[in-house]
């Protein structure tokens, strides 16, 4: 279980995502106009989907992916495309709605499932990667580390996923509210350090398996993310003649 403040804010979530934000969403994710500062937002949010996505094998095909946080889906379909069967998932009906209707034909054996609920669910069952990106920046590190481990105990391969750094541009444009007008703004993101972070994930025993492979920044005017990929370690071979 993730916790009472995971939930809590989960809950603030959908309502943002599903009540207060839908149209700025709706826009932001599509190739309709929008302000300049949107603009750098869905920059950078591009640049980051292209980042998590060469992470993952170029062939997928026959590999079961979750989409933790899917928004409209961009991710999911690009990962389909490659063979992977993806099931994505979401807080928000109205963003889960939007992405089933942008769904394209998608050739070959993958395929999109979108659904509405938690992404720690244990009944979506098991993964062989997992991708997370911008679902968690909005949780506490303690959360996030709980949230990590919940993905990582069912997933074979990889965990994918992005945090907000911790840095005094963020601090300045969080302080000023310029990332969305005040009527749509989403709750709070929750800046962290990459050091704080890297110790609580050593220390969760729940994650002993997975080594922090990769670390990567877009910085994209009022867009700031830190991708982070998790890999499950492989078995050691056993020596000749000893049985493992």
């Amino acid at each position: 279980m993730a916790g009472n403040t995971y939930d809590a804010r989960r809950g603030e979530l959908t309502t943002y995502f599903d009540r207060t934000a839908v149209e700025a969403w709706s826009r932001l994710t599509s190739d309709a106009p929008v302000s300049r500062i949107r603009a750098t937002v869905r920059a950078g949010r591009d640049a980051m989907r292209g980042t998590l996505l060469s992470w993952l094998p170029a062939d997928m095909t026959g590999l079961r992916l979750l989409d933790a946080g899917c928004g409209t889906g961009a991710l999911s379909v690009e990962a389909a495309r490659r063979g992977a069967e993806v099931v994505a998932i979401d807080v928000s009906p109205t963003l889960v709605g939007l992405a089933q209707e942008r769904l394209p034909a998608i050739p070959g054996p993958g395929r999109v499932a979108f659904q509405v609920g938690d992404m720690l669910d244990p009944g979506l069952g098991r993964f062989d990667h997992v991708v997370a990106m911008d679902s968690l920046i909005h949780y506490r590190p303690a959360d996030i580390v709980r949230a990590l481990a919940a993905l990582g105990a069912r997933t074979d391969g990889s965990v994918l996923f992005t945090v907000a750094p911790r840095t005094a541009l963020l601090t300045v444009m969080h302080a000023a509210g310029q990332f969305f007008p005040r009527g749509d703004r989403s709750p709070a993101i929750v800046p962290v350090t990459e050091g704080g972070l890297r110790r609580r994930i050593s220390s969760e025993p729940a994650l002993d398996g997975f080594t922090w492979t990769k670390s990567h920044r877009i910085n994209s005017g009022f867009y700031l993310s830190n991708a982070v990929a998790l890999t499950r370690a492989l078995p050691r071979p056993s020596a000749p003649g000893v049985q493992p």
